[in-house]
C-alpha cells in the first residue's frame, strides 16, 4: 500500500514538502509517480522518480517541485516550491510497474495512495 501525507493550506509562494510511504511490501525497484486532481478536472501528471532517483517533471511544476525517494525508508518525497492557488489539489502518489522513469499517464499506475490535500491560498 501507498499513503500520501504532508498536505496542508498554505499561502501563495509558500512551501509543503509531501511524502508518500510504502508499507505491505517493497516499491524500491519501481518508479512511483505523483499525480493531482483539482474538483471537475481530470487527474494529472505532477512527477514521477525512477528507482535510481531520475526524475521527470510537468511542465507545470518544474523549476518548483522536486522529487526524491529514500529506498531505505521505502518513501518517495514531493517538495513542492513556490506554490501557486493553480497547484491547489488532491494529490497522489502510485507505483508505475512497468517504465523505469514513471510514464506520465495515470493508466500506467497500479497501486495508488489515498491522496492528501493541497490548498493554496492567494
Amino acid at each position: 500500500q501507498l499513503q500520501a501525507s504532508g498536505g496542508g493550506l498554505v499561502q501563495a509562494g509558500g512551501s509543503l514538502r509531501l511524502s508518500c510511504a510504502a508499507s505491505g511490501r517493497t516499491f524500491s525497484n519501481d518508479a512511483i509517480g505523483w499525480f493531482r486532481q483539482a474538483p471537475g478536472k481530470e487527474r494529472e501528471f505532477v512527477a514521477a522518480i525512477s528507482w535510481s532517483g531520475g526524475a521527470t517533471y510537468a511542465e507545470s511544476v518544474k523549476g518548483r517541485f522536486i522529487v526524491s525517494r529514500d529506498n531505505a525508508k521505502n518513501t518517495v518525497y514531493l517538495q513542492m516550491d513556490r506554490l501557486k492557488p493553480g497547484d491547489t489539489a488532491v494529490y497522489y502518489c502510485a507505483r508505475d510497474p512497468i517504465h523505469t522513469w514513471g510514464a506520465v499517464v495515470a493508466a500506467a499506475y497500479d497501486y495508488w495512495g489515498q491522496g492528501t490535500q493541497v490548498t493554496v491560498s492567494s
